[in-house]
């Protein structure tokens, strides 16, 4: 099986940090921990949970479209989290992406005392299908 690793421009580098945004295996894309950050590696929203959740789709979306998928084709997501008041913001955010596509996929929740920056208050990670003829 081939191993096609995922590193768009359009997203912040990972140089330096030993991982890839996504690696796709087989007919699977396997998305790293997204973060509020834009291609040039700045925050985005800081202190604001709904701009970085809003940044954090951007970039989910990003590298789903270089790896041949996309947001539609998401079959489970993980959301972190620094405080469980934020959910409601992240649930309505999420909303606004899933729900003109027609399907919410799996999740799961979990609330952490701090991500790797203090300053990110979101990180999603996700499992996507590689788009097919016809899809």
């Amino acid at each position: 099986m081939s191993i096609n690793v995922i590193n768009p421009v359009t997203v912040h580098s990972t140089d330096g940090y030993c991982y890839s945004h996504a690696v796709q295996m087989g007919g699977l894309i396997f998305v790293a921990g997204e973060v509020a950050q834009d291609e040039r590696g700045q925050l985005v929203g800081e202190d604001d949970i709904r701009v970085q959740t809003r940044q954090v789709f951007r970039n989910l979306a990003l590298v789903l479209t270089a790896g041949g998928s996309g947001l539609d084709l998401v079959g489970k997501l993980t959301v972190f989290t620094t405080a469980f008041a934020y959910r409601s913001i992240i649930h309505e955010v999420r909303r606004e992406y899933f729900e003109p596509i027609g399907h919410y996929p799996a999740s799961t929740l979990a609330v952490v005392t701090s991500l790797a920056n203090p300053l990110w208050l979101v990180e999603i990670e996700a499992v996507a299908t590689v788009r097919t003829a016809g899809l």
